[in-house]
């Protein structure tokens, strides 16, 4: 079988142009396309969270395929030659969107078998009107912040998306989909009633975050916090003294208990800021690294919001009964293959 390999100047790795390129309209909902009756559906999926949450949903009905391996940049993640073929394969092909995998969709469009679904999650979801553009992801760019995920209210719109994706492929198994998707739902309601409960516990004018990168701003607008600075310019290099000078001073103003670093990528830049201010520099926040190993409870979507939300809470003041009290066993296998 002959794979195709989009066209931006000479070989894959002129991909990476497209990080920088325009947008893409491929279809932000499902498709119509002939129902799957017999066998299972086999869906491709980009970064660990959506292949997390369409496991949740699929269950044992759907065979599921991660393609962003763990602990990998996932804005300059450019597809292997060899991901075509599972693309190629695949029934339905998940992507955030929102800019955040441009090469892999274009790979997709170029290989994708006929009738086969690509979904745009975030784009479904998230209205061109709220998008949020910051720090790491200016306006002018023209990429918005991708991070909806980190948001279980929004984690619970992309369960939707995908639940309706399986059902309008798979309808024979639509009551197993939707008991999938309430079992989700419910536990997406109960991580966010924990987290409202346990951040009144941090002191007042405390919440407020300095990370490496920025993927909490969803998250931060609907729960109330201020993210006041990334680290992480646009381009992804280190930010400027002066830029840094600026954190600090900042952070020496606001009176920042905890500065937050991701476990991908340790900052140096950070632990600068950290030292020269007083403020501890935790280094462990997770983006879209599951905790843990495949098959394990708290290797999940659920898992690494748990994990971060309480790190931040802990970090600014507070205390964490409650949250550490949600439960990360769901009692079913999770049979989605995460790349390594």
């Amino acid at each position: 079988m002959k794979f195709h390999l989009p066209q931006f100047g000479a070989g894959l790795g002129a991909l990476a142009l497209l990080l920088s390129g325009c947008g893409s309209d491929f279809g932000s909902a499902a498709t119509a396309a002939n129902p799957q009756t017999d066998g299972k559906l086999l869906v491709a999926t980009t970064v660990s969270p959506i292949t997390s949450i369409a496991s949740s949903i699929g269950g044992n009905k759907v065979d599921i395929e991660g393609i962003v391996p763990e602990g990998t940049n996932s804005h300059t993640y450019e597809p292997a030659p060899q991901v075509a073929e599972l693309l190629s394969k695949a029934d339905i092909v998940f992507v955030n969107g929102l800019k955040l995998e441009d090469p892999t969709a274009e790979l997709a469009k170029a290989n994708m078998k006929s009738g086969a679904n690509l979904i745009e999650i975030g784009t479904t979801v998230l209205p061109e009107s709220e998008y949020i553009y910051d720090f790491s992801f200016p306006k002018a760019e023209g990429k918005p912040n991708p991070h909806l995920w980190t948001d279980p209210l929004y984690a619970a719109k992309y369960a939707t998306v995908i639940r309706d994706a399986f059902i309008k492929r798979d309808p024979k198994h639509a009551d197993y989909y939707s008991e999938n998707f309430v079992r989700f739902d419910k536990k997406a309601t109960e991580l966010a009633n924990a987290l409202r409960k346990d951040q009144a516990t941090v002191p007042a004018g405390n919440l407020k975050l300095l990370t490496y990168h920025d993927a909490y701003a969803y998250f931060a607008k609907d729960f109330g916090w201020n993210v006041i600075g990334a680290v992480q310019p646009k381009n992804f290099s280190d930010p400027t003294p002066a830029e840094v000078a600026a954190l600090i001073e900042q952070v020496k103003r606001q009176k920042v208990p905890t500065i937050f670093g991701s476990e991908v990528f340790p900052s140096t830049v950070l632990e600068e800021i950290g030292r020269a201010t007083g403020a501890k520099y935790e280094a462990s926040l997770r983006d879209d690294d599951l905790p843990g190993n495949p098959g394990e409870k708290d290797h999940s979507w659920l898992g690494l919001m748990k994990y971060d939300y309480i790190t931040m809470i802990k970090g600014l003041g507070g205390t964490t009964k409650n949250l550490e009290a949600v439960s990360t066993a769901t009692g079913k296998t999770d049979s989605a293959k995460y790349p390594q």
